[in-house]
Order: structure tokens, then C-alpha cells, then sequence
């Protein structure tokens, strides 16, 4: 199993990972007798993007640097937010379609926290985590989502840029 904890301290578990995130059994353990919410929030490929057919996605992260990154932003939505424990794990490699790219638990004493907590810690992943999403399509053509046009020749699309 390849999976790389970037942080363990009892209110933040986070992992970096190869392996399958469905049914990711870790955040079975999420939450105390204090928490009367849960939240399970599950990223999924979807079949497309922006108008095309997605075949697959592939996942590629800064190692050492995405494990201390997803772990600071789940401290940091403990401090911001009054959760009690954040759980939060992402996926690098090859994902089929319907497969978990992102899992983000949070327990908290009250379900506003936890909705709150959890829309704060994905938008954050979007924009600090540094991990790179390129999205393969049927049509046999790839594009690496978020990547500048001069970068890539492509627009955000994955149409030709001119």
C-alpha cells in the first residue's frame, strides 16, 4: 500500500495516496462523543468536464510538500472553524471514472461547523494544495486542468490556443 500520512496528531489525520479512496475506511474512526455531526464529503470523476467526455484523470503531486500542505490546511480549518477533527485524504495516479479523487471528513459539535469546515478545507485544497489534475478525454486528447495557456498551447477548455 502506498499511502503517505502528512499529518497524525489525534484532530488532523491526512494521507497523500495511491491506493482507492472508496470506502476509505480510516474515517470510520472520525469523531468523539463530543461530536454530534459528521460530515463526508467524497470527490468523484465525473464522465465531463466543460462539454467534453472524460475517459480518466491522473493525479500528480509535490510529494513531501502536498502531505505538509493538505496537513496545514486541515489545522488550520480546526482553528478557523469549532470542529473537533478533520480527516482529509487525496489521491495521486490513474482514476477511472466514479472513482474518490478527494475524501474530506470533518466531526464538529454542531452540523454548521462541520458544512462550514468542509466547503473552507476543499476550495482551500483547490487553490494551495500542490497537486495537478490532467484530465484524459475520449476523443484521445489530454489536458492539464488549471494550467496557463503559453504553458500548454491549450486552452482551459483543451481546445487549441491561437
Amino acid at each position: 500500500m502506498s499511502v503517505s500520512r502528512g499529518g497524525e496528531d489525534g484532530r488532523v489525520r491526512t494521507w497523500i495516496t495511491t491506493e482507492s479512496l472508496d470506502g476509505f475506511t480510516p474515517f470510520l474512526e472520525l469523531g468523539s462523543r463530543a461530536d454530534g455531526a459528521v460530515l463526508i464529503f467524497q470527490g468523484r470523476v465525473r464522465e465531463t468536464n466543460r462539454g467534453r467526455a472524460v475517459a480518466r484523470l491522473t493525479y500528480e503531486a509535490y510529494g513531501e510538500m502536498a502531505e505538509r500542505e493538505l496537513s496545514a490546511i486541515c489545522r488550520e480549518a480546526v482553528d478557523r472553524f469549532e470542529v473537533g477533527s478533520v480527516f482529509a485524504a487525496h489521491r495521486v495516479g490513474d482514476l477511472g471514472l466514479r472513482e474518490v479523487s478527494v475524501a474530506i471528513g470533518v466531526a464538529a459539535g454542531h452540523r454548521d461547523a462541520c458544512y462550514q469546515a468542509s466547503r473552507w478545507i476543499i476550495e482551500t485544497i483547490k487553490t494551495r494544495l500542490p497537486i495537478w489534475k490532467h484530465e484524459h478525454y475520449e476523443d484521445g486528447a489530454s489536458h492539464w486542468v488549471g494550467a496557463p495557456e503559453a504553458a500548454t498551447g491549450l486552452r482551459e477548455d483543451g481546445s487549441p490556443a491561437t
